[in-house]
């Protein structure tokens, strides 16, 4: 008899699936998405999304970031839930500090309500989340104010793949207040920089264009503040009240 295959043993033999959106749309519509259907993730696209992430630069080429793939395995499991609880200390004091409950966040209709509402679901349901994954940072020298330079780009990459196959994703550091747990339970290395927490899935809702604020305020020419005729943003584009402190210098 004949040993049975393992997921994925076909894929070396397959090419990535086709884009459902072109790189600018994905570039202008890939959102936070943090809320998921049950849906599983097939290895077929885990594989697009991991090779996607792969290709991104890094300092001299050295490619020193790793990825810590979780779905249903027992360790996964136990991942989930050490995060989970990670999450929801982080989004009570972050709730608290930043008047969630207070002001315009009383009107159920408001951005700012719309936010909590987003953020409790995350947390509340983080144990489900279909995937998990741990970007990490392999360090070959001291720590470094750049050295996340090497890692980010490749989690960029992850989630515009994501969003190009249909599924969506949050980064986020919601591994935080429990990061030594994991290391433990996923036998994480010292001197590996765990840069990260992205959830995957498939989106409960849609995808759609990203707000921000108008072009004009982030791009200068000859010097600071100084923004050049051209940086107009294209018809249809919407835009966020959401920004900076005023404070800070802009």
């Amino acid at each position: 008899m004949s040993e049975p295959s393992a997921p994925g043993d076909h894929l070396a033999e397959t090419a990535l699936p086709p884009d459902q959106v072109g790189l600018l749309e994905g570039l202008a519509t890939t959102r936070t998405i943090r809320r998921y259907t049950g849906d599983p993730v097939p290895v077929e696209a885990l594989r697009a999304m991991l090779f996607a992430a792969t290709r991104a630069p890094s300092g001299s080429n050295r490619q020193p970031f790793r990825f810590l793939v979780l779905t249903d395995g027992p360790k996964a499991v136990a991942a989930k839930r050490i995060v989970a609880g990670g999450a929801r200390q982080i989004w009570e004091a972050k709730r608290v500090a930043d008047g969630y409950d207070r002001g315009t966040g009383t009107d159920s209709t408001s951005p700012k309500a719309r936010m909590a509402r987003a953020m409790q679901h995350y947390v509340d349901h983080f144990d489900d989340v279909p995937v998990l994954v741990f970007p990490c940072l392999v360090r070959y020298r001291a720590p470094f104010p750049t050295e996340s330079a090497s890692i980010y780009p490749a989690c960029q990459n992850l989630l515009l793949a994501a969003r190009a196959l249909g599924y969506g994703g949050a980064f986020t550091v919601m591994h935080y207040p429990v990061e030594s747990e994991l290391r433990e339970l996923l036998d994480i290395p010292e001197g590996v920089l765990l840069a990260g927490t992205i959830t995957i899935g498939r989106p409960a809702g849609g995808h759609g264009p990203v707000r921000r604020r108008p072009l004009a305020e982030f791009v200068y020419s000859e010097g600071w503040g100084e923004t050049p005729t051209w940086a107009v943003d294209p018809p249809g584009t919407r835009h966020t009240s959401a920004g900076p402190p005023k404070d800070v210098p802009r």
